[in-house]
């Protein structure tokens, strides 16, 4: 119990830290603003937010392990609980809890099998993701908020994130930390999926940090789940330059930390969504804020949603990584490993 508690400490501390400071770099450094071309709202995106309650506790438990696997929650949900029930009685449980520990390990091998293989995959992802890219380069109306979004990424995850690294006890050299999660946050950035670069994490911080399953299993989960502060941080630049493209007056400081309460608060809720975060994010701020004045004016970003997804994924991925790390370190629960061992 105590270390889900440091884990969703780290995660609002995180998520805030990183969300307004995201929108005050945005409300300094403004992008110019985007043309408003006509568009018609042909999809419904939102959260559902209600129905990712109501899952958590279905009629049947069993059901959660027989679903899409988008929204991994329920299955942690029904993990505790299971827990719960095993730790009762030891004498009854013991086959129980080593039929599910031996399963673990068999699965564990399996991910890592796929993870062997995932260069491949990540060579075509990257070839298609560049395509795109250039075509949104093309059109000359998102290059400052693609540079804005790329520098800001760049300097949280390649310097903050190092630096508070830095200041843990006992000494530890940033780099080698940051050079053992690069495989994690590639697959996040290329596949613009949370759940896409799970068994990546889980390997990486096994094999190249010694982090024990204790520690990973519970703050891989919560962070994959609450922490998608990264896709939130764009949704709420992404929304400020909608604003300031439909309008010329200034925003007030209160309007920004409007954006940025909401911008928090869907963060926690984006567990259903671990693909397109960044532009569901999005599309839930513009119907919110304003009485949903602004509810279709996602639709002007959609030709740079695969960016926006790309960057929010990939500090979401990285934030993970580090808060594993770090909670792992403070308690405890890992082995140093050489740096040639790598992978």
């Amino acid at each position: 119990m105590a270390d889900g508690i440091k884990n969703f400490i780290l995660i609002v501390v995180s998520s805030f830290v990183v969300i307004f400071a995201g929108i005050i770099i945005t409300s300094i450094f403004t992008p110019k603003q985007i043309p408003i071309v006509t568009v018609e709202q042909m999809e419904a995106l939102n959260l559902n937010v209600g129905d990712n309650i109501l899952e958590l506790f279905p009629s049947n438990m069993l059901s959660v392990l027989t679903g899409s696997g988008m929204y991994l929650f329920p299955v942690c949900v029904f993990a505790f609980f299971l827990g719960m029930g095993l730790n009762y009685d030891r004498n009854y449980s013991k086959p129980v809890i080593s039929l599910v520990d031996s399963l673990s390990r068999i699965f564990y091998h399996v991910a890592s099998f796929f993870s062997e293989i995932l260069g491949f995959i990540l060579i075509v992802l990257a070839a298609f993701w560049a395509v795109r890219f250039n075509i949104a380069l093309n059109a000359k109306v998102f290059g400052d908020l693609i540079i804005l979004l790329g520098i800001f990424s760049i300097v949280l995850c390649f310097g903050i994130l190092p630096l508070f690294l830095y200041l843990l006890k006992p000494k530890v050299n940033p780099w080698r930390i940051l050079y053992g999660f690069l495989g994690p946050s590639i697959a996040a950035f290329f596949s613009g999926d949370v759940n896409f670069s799970i068994p990546v994490l889980q390997r990486h911080s096994k094999e190249n940090f010694g982090i024990r399953r204790r520690s990973s299993a519970l703050s891989i989960s919560l962070f994959a789940t609450f922490c998608r502060c990264g896709s939130a941080m764009v949704a709420a630049a992404a929304f400020i330059v909608i604003i300031k493209s439909y309008s010329y007056l200034r925003i007030g400081t209160l309007d920004l930390l409007t954006i940025g309460f909401y911008a928090f608060i869907i963060s926690f809720v984006l567990a259903r969504h671990p693909g397109n975060g960044a532009f569901i994010a999005l599309a839930a701020l513009c119907l919110i804020y304003g009485g949903g004045e602004y509810k279709a004016a996602y639709l002007i970003m959609r030709p740079l949603a695969f960016y926006l997804v790309a960057v929010g994924t990939f500090i979401d991925v990285m934030l993970n990584a580090f808060g594993t790390y770090v909670l792992a370190r403070t308690n405890g629960f890992i082995e140093e490993k050489n740096l040639v061992h790598f992978i």
